[in-house]
């Protein structure tokens, strides 16, 4: 019944991963999944999600059913986090749901456009994240792409996407990343925020904001710079979030998304429209990983200390940049290092070509993404030199 079945494509992320674990290599460097790492190569226990979950624990709480949209508490708490006291003052509703990690928040917005909003068609950044498009696609949405990025110059095309959103039809969705654009690591400027939610609009376009790395970018509050000011309008959007990056919760897959509504009744609607989904699909989420941060974000020390641990993950990916810019312009290389040391995030677009990266994988072992993505937290104390080595030997003229 099954011989049928072809083999499937590899995902490019994972199965890179997988070459990387079975290299013998002993100087091996992964630079490729998004995975934040500390200045010893390990990934981190926060000390707030440690503390938080010792009290849990002590609790002896019992293993039950959470609600199908997750604790109530959690949700507030995720509005609070991405929209600050707005979320309580502004005269639009949310509707907030948690999901199975942030990539369980795009696939449930995916559904809700096609099945409750009649969506067929979804505008994404040129170039996004790979599983956006596999997301979008499997969901029954047609997948376009907006200007965003120019690889070979290193500059935003904001021109470029600005027109295209203003031929886009009334009600056409665009996926917007707000702070550590995956993969370019390039964002937009407040000024660029304000102008492209002009167009919005003006345009009558539906947002749909993946917000995957709040606090790796400028911080907590900055980076929701472009959802607070889309909350001052009266456009309708959503919002997917994710727990992975930003309190080191990978495994617990932890998300939300949450639907910024006109008025109470269409908010209640659309979250039992979300509610219906979900009960259709995993039923309800698990209940371990939103616990924790229930417990982090409701305790001010607690909350005070988490913030403080993701500034120094931010400031240490920060340095790691300019120390890699700095190593490849002393060593005379041709690649575009600004990039590196200007991009915001967890990744950069490096501008190495797929000749340089495969030169990379098979004469030192060190391990990007194509088309040139790098994963700063990937670089340590103890490696640095030797990547900074490896890419000038590639990027050198010969």
């Amino acid at each position: 019944m099954f011989n049928h079945i072809k083999p499937s494509a590899p995902d490019p992320i994972m199965s890179l991963m997988e070459a990387y674990m079975q290299d013998p290599h002993p100087k091996k460097v992964n630079l490729g999944i998004g995975l934040y790492y500390d200045h010893q190569g390990n990934i981190p226990l926060m000390r707030a999600v440690h503390i938080a979950e010792q009290r849990l624990l002590e609790q002896q709480r019992p293993h039950t059913y959470p609600p199908i949209e997750g604790s109530a508490l959690f949700a507030r708490q995720v509005q609070t986090l991405l929209f600050g006291e707005a979320a309580a003052q502004s005269a639009r509703h949310l509707a907030t749901v948690q999901t199975v990690g942030g990539s369980g928040a795009l696939k449930l917005g995916a559904d809700f456009l096609c099945h409750y909003l009649s969506r067929r068609e979804i505008w994404v950044s040129d170039p996004t994240w790979a599983n956006h498009w596999a997301i979008f696609e499997g969901a029954g949405l047609r997948v376009n792409t907006y200007p965003y990025f120019d690889n070979a110059s290193g500059e935003l095309r904001f021109d470029a996407m600005l027109d295209a959103f203003s031929a886009l039809p009334e009600g056409a969705v665009v996926l917007l990343h707000p702070c550590c654009h995956n993969p370019t690591g390039t964002d937009l400027s407040q000024a660029q925020w304000r102008a492209v939610i002009d167009v919005l609009q003006r345009r009558r376009l539906l947002p749909f904001f993946d917000i995957a790395y709040q606090g790796f970018g400028d911080g907590l509050e900055e980076d929701c710079f472009a959802l607070r000011e889309t909350l001052k309008t009266d456009l309708d959007f959503l919002v997917s979030n994710s727990f992975s990056k930003n309190v080191a919760l990978y495994g617990q897959r932890l998300g939300g998304l949450s639907v910024c509504c006109g008025s109470a009744d269409s908010a209640a609607n659309v979250k039992g429209a979300l509610k219906t989904l979900i009960r259709r699909s995993y039923s309800c989420p698990p209940t371990h990983g939103s616990q924790i941060v229930e417990a982090l974000l409701a305790d001010d020390h607690l909350r005070q200390l988490w913030a403080s641990e993701l500034a120094s993950m931010r400031q240490r990916i920060k340095q790691t940049r300019v120390s890699l810019a700095a190593g490849l312009e002393q060593g005379g290389t041709t690649l575009d290092y600004r990039r590196i040391r200007d991009q915001k995030g967890m990744f950069s677009y490096t501008g190495l070509n797929e000749q340089q990266l495969s030169q990379l994988r098979q004469q030192y072992s060190i391990y990007l993404v194509a088309p040139g993505r790098m994963c700063l937290p990937g670089l340590n104390q103890h490696n640095l030199d030797y990547v900074t080595a490896a890419i000038l030997d590639v990027t050198l003229p010969a």
